[in-house]
């Protein structure tokens, strides 16, 4: 099984997400490659203040901000993961996403995507910051020369963007947008049991496509009597 995830990593409702996806997995107890793509909310934008960010944009006055902090720090509660959002820094996220586009060359973007949650959520730190992404790279076992030329990258930045684009061809609004096998799409940082059905539904599918048993065939090299 086939599990696109498009995400931004200062999302809390993509880390929840992800934990609910987790679960879901593990409950379902099949096997699943999961790729993560760039989704980024705030391109261009400079870091601020999620305090700032969210007064500005949605008109919040600051005991507003602060409620609806420690109702999103709740749902993570639920969902078994420490937040601390106060004083957490919003903004373009193109240089994580790009640490992300690296790891993956090396079989380590799942670590990748944990490492940076985990540092921006539960652990307060910058991930704008690119002195702070070198040392979270060095954590996962990224060389300092790699993530030089990862942050410089025009195919790494090609990736990006065609993640976008493709996350626009959906008609996605909004992250965490999570993809199986092309054809099942959750949006949203849906409960564990919607997860689950969405698994099983695209387990069934796969199953009504399965290969059963093996006959002639003819291809590009001629025709083959099927093997015994």
């Amino acid at each position: 099984m086939k599990i696109e995830i498009w995400s931004d990593v200062i999302c809390p409702f993509c880390y929840i997400g992800k934990a609910e996806l987790e679960t879901a997995l593990a409950q379902w107890g099949g096997e699943a490659e999961i790729s993560h793509r760039a989704f980024r909310l705030s391109p261009g934008e400079a870091p601020t203040p999620v305090e700032q960010m969210l007064g500005r944009k949605y008109g919040l006055t600051p005991d507003q901000v602060k409620a609806n902090l420690a109702n999103v720090e709740a749902h993570a509660a639920r969902a078994g993961l420490e937040f601390h959002l106060a004083g957490t820094i919003a903004g373009d996220t193109t240089d994580a996403h790009r640490l992300i586009a690296l790891a993956a060359t090396h079989s380590r973007q799942a670590d990748a995507v944990a490492a940076l949650y985990r540092a921006y959520f539960t652990d307060g730190r910058n991930i704008l910051d690119r002195a702070v992404l070198y040392q979270i790279g060095a954590e996962i076992g990224l060389e300092a020369a790699d993530i030089d030329a990862a942050f410089t990258s025009s195919d790494i930045d090609m990736s990006i963007a065609l993640d976008q684009r493709q996350a626009q061809a959906y008609g996605v609004r909004g992250v965490p947008f999570v993809v199986v096998d092309g054809k099942f799409a959750v949006s949203g940082a849906q409960p564990v049991q919607a997860f689950l059905q969405t698994l099983q539904a695209a387990a069934a599918e796969a199953e009504k496509t399965a290969v059963i048993g093996e006959g002639e065939v003819c291809g590009v090299d001629g025709c083959e009597p099927a093997q015994k």
